[in-house]
């Protein structure tokens, strides 16, 4: 593609430095070591690394030409300074890939929890109602039916524009994480569906305020399609707030929540039994019965139904697609336990997902509820005094042990542990770093009736040597029950 070209997608800046005209294009890169001939060079400025450290790099390699932030004069290639190195890769990426979005059904998905959740089960729902649909998420990436490994939530700008050119298929839908709205990974897409999950105390290392957190998650709806659709769950007061600031910009609203005023309404009086729930919508009451429990999923499933029916999905079908539903990995996955126990998996790590998982074994009829989980390390330390509150006053027993430690010393992690403990005052609490030994442990203790809980990785790999023989906690809870089995033969 012409290099002219190719600028004009980030409106021709003011200055570039030696001759373009005659520039092709091959290829973008914001890493100097996969530049092959005739790429297009990023340089960005990134949190540990400075891209504009590499251009001699990337020249050396074969780049034609180089973008940055900084005043660079000399170079044997154009050279073209930007105010914003990250949103111009965004935006070229979209341009090189003849913005790809535009020939899908585009669905974003942001909000604190119940992301991952709601993409599965829309994905699910209208597969079966006959919709081939790509997914970009945090579990993995799927684009014509065939996984790829995620990274993060939502992929950096070049591996996206990659993966959407890729795609066949007729509906993407995509988690949007408020690092991938902050660090301009989203532009040059537009969406035709905005879902809004919940707002809660989260990322407040990376956002310094939850309001400012709250606006970052906002931006997702500045990117909806002229006649684009945001459905909002009002559950939370941050829905409520969204839902009357997209309003008064004029933008189409759904709303589930438990207002006479939703579109999709949910009586939190009524009897939940564990997975069976009513809602009701434009005065037709439906029930649904769903093949995972719990309030925090009710949730997931009616902005997921919501979703299905803008699309012009009629009721009936999707509420028969629930019932089939697998499930996520690593989200409430529940395995039997020899003891008539249960034990769940999930990726909770706020306080409000403890919350609701906790109070989800309870409403199923938990007799005791054990709970494993972990603080990560170099991450939002301000959430854990509320996360080991909710443990502590919902579990019968908390084991504090370690999750990923992401430089953090072990042993001043590990003393960490012990001052929460400490602090919630409960003596049944008590810390056990070694991660594969703390559900042993839960595993060991739980009797007829039990919910053991571990939450925190959900189906991420270990990334510290523990003294089981396994790499996640799933594979953890699978060693477990083969250990019992060779022990009853």
């Amino acid at each position: 593609m012409n290099l002219q070209l190719l600028l004009g997608e980030i409106g021709h800046p003011a200055r570039t430095e030696g001759g373009m005209e005659t520039v092709d294009i091959k290829g973008i890169e914001a890493n100097s070591s996969k530049v092959e001939e005739g790429y297009l060079f990023v340089a960005i400025t990134g949190y540990e690394r400075d891209g504009h450290d590499f251009i001699q790099d990337a020249i050396s390699r074969g780049a034609a030409a180089i973008i940055g932030e900084k005043d660079i004069h000399d170079l044997p290639v154009p050279y073209t300074k930007v105010e914003n190195s990250r949103d111009a890769l965004a935006k070229l990426a979209a341009g090189f890939y003849d913005f790809p979005s535009k020939k899908h059904l585009m669905i974003g998905i942001t909000g604190t929890n119940g992301k991952t959740t709601t993409s599965f089960m829309l994905r699910h729902i209208l597969e079966r109602a006959g919709y081939s649909c790509a997914l970009f998420g945090t579990v993995h990436n799927v684009i014509n039916g065939k996984k790829y490994d995620s990274k993060n939530t939502t992929p950096d700008s070049l591996d996206l524009q990659r993966l959407l050119a890729k795609s066949n298929d007729e509906i993407v839908i995509m988690e949007v994480s408020s690092h991938g709205l902050a660090q301009k990974r989203l532009e040059g897409i537009e969406y035709d569906i905005g879902l809004f999950t919940n707002l809660a105390h989260e990322h407040l290392d990376f956002h310094d305020t939850i309001e400012e957190y709250f606006e970052v998650k906002q931006l997702l709806f500045s990117k909806l399609k002229h006649g684009g659709q945001a459905i909002i769950s009002t559950h939370d007061e941050w829905g409520v707030k969204l839902a009357s600031i997209l309003k008064q910009r004029d933008i189409q609203v759904s709303t589930f929540g438990k207002s006479l005023e939703d579109d999709l309404i949910f009586d939190s009086d009524s009897d939940v039994h564990c997975s069976d729930f009513d809602l009701n919508e434009g005065g037709h009451q439906l029930h649904f019965q769903m093949t995972i429990p719990g309030l925090h999923n009710i949730y997931n499933a009616s902005m997921a139904y919501l979703t299905g029916r803008k699309i012009g999905i009629d009721s009936d079908r999707l509420r028969e697609a629930f019932q089939s539903f697998p499930g996520v990995p690593g989200r409430f996955e529940m395995y039997s336990h020899p003891k008539d126990a249960t034990a769940v998996i999930d990726y909770a790590h706020t306080a409000d997902a403890f919350s609701y998982c906790l109070k989800t074994a309870r409403d199923c009829g938990a007799k005791r509820i054990l709970h494993v989980f972990g603080f990560r390390g170099d991450r939002d330390e301000s959430k854990r005094a509320e996360m080991m509150e909710i443990s502590s006053a919902i579990s019968d027993c908390t084991f504090l042990t370690l999750d990923d430690l992401n430089g953090i010393d072990k042993d001043e992690m590990i003393a960490e542990l012990e001052k929460y403990t400490k602090m919630s005052g409960k003596e049944t609490n008590q810390v056990i770093p070694d991660r594969t030994l703390a559900i042993k442990k839960a595993w060991d203790t739980a009797e007829a009736g039990d919910w053991i809980l571990v939450t925190g990785k959900g189906s991420e790999l270990y990334k510290e040597e523990y003294a089981l023989p396994s790499k996640s906690d799933q594979e953890t809870l699978a060693l477990l029950l083969d250990q019992n089995k060779i022990a009853a033969t």
